[in-house]
């Protein structure tokens, strides 16, 4: 009885001193209730969990995986399309919807100079330029696949192109900052970025080798040469 006695005695100030060393490492310890098979209980400073080490690390820095969440909510997988394969969606999507293709390119250059990842600081991605609720409605819910964001863009562009009479101006301006803007203006809205798009599209789609269908759509700032039964060589933009 003596010899069990002085062994409690013994285990008490040991206690006492883990725990006053658990105290003076402040957080960075904790105490543990170790029992041996005997049935004796200890209790022993241990180091804190493995979670809460973590938690103290160095943030990891993001990684985008092939395969990750485009803002539509749905997953996108790594992009791996050529120039060339550009250009065949955008000659089906056009046959499709009866749109001439040199303007789609035009659009495609403008937006997203035909990088199929792009994406604007307003939210709107992929070839075309889509926002969210554009690309839903037109059933593209990956715009960063370069399949669904043509098409869907060659539809809004169509759509577009019909609720303005054929007038392109209107229409781009239109596709830039939304059909309200263009109605409340009756024409194409007073916001710098949208006056240079309409020029940058239209330009790229006039000039010298765009394929345009020849009759689709006149140029209204083009300079016109015209000559006079006189023999008078008359430049217009008329």
């Amino acid at each position: 009885m003596a010899k069990r006695t002085a062994n409690t005695a013994w285990q008490i100030p040991g206690t006492l001193v883990l725990c006053a060393a658990f105290f003076a490492q402040g957080a960075s310890a904790q105490i543990t209730k170790v029992v041996e098979p005997t049935g004796r209980q200890l209790f022993v400073n241990a180091e804190p969990p493995v979670t809460v080490k973590l938690g103290l690390g160095k943030p990891r820095a993001t990684i985008y995986l092939a395969a990750e969440s485009s803002f539509s909510g749905r997953e996108r997988p790594a992009v791996s399309i050529d120039r060339d394969g550009v250009e065949k969606l955008v000659r089906e999507a056009a046959e499709r919807h009866h749109v001439d293709p040199a303007l789609v390119r035009a659009v495609i250059e403008t937006e997203s100079n035909w990088n199929p990842r792009a994406y604007s600081h307003k939210g709107a991605g992929g070839l075309m330029q889509l926002i969210p609720t554009t690309a839903q409605r037109y059933g593209a819910y990956d715009v960063f696949n370069p399949q669904q964001n043509i098409d869907a863009g060659v539809k809004h562009l169509k759509w577009l192109l019909e609720r303005y009479n054929g007038n392109l101006d209107l229409a781009l301006a239109a596709y830039n900052a939304g059909e309200g803007a263009v109605d409340r203006a009756h024409g194409i809205p007073a916001f710098r970025e949208t006056q240079n798009y309409v020029l940058k599209v239209q330009n790229a789609y006039f000039r010298p080798g765009s394929g345009r269908l020849t009759d689709a759509f006149i140029n209204a700032r083009a300079i016109h040469r015209d000559v006079t039964p006189s023999g008078r060589v008359v430049f217009t933009n008329d």
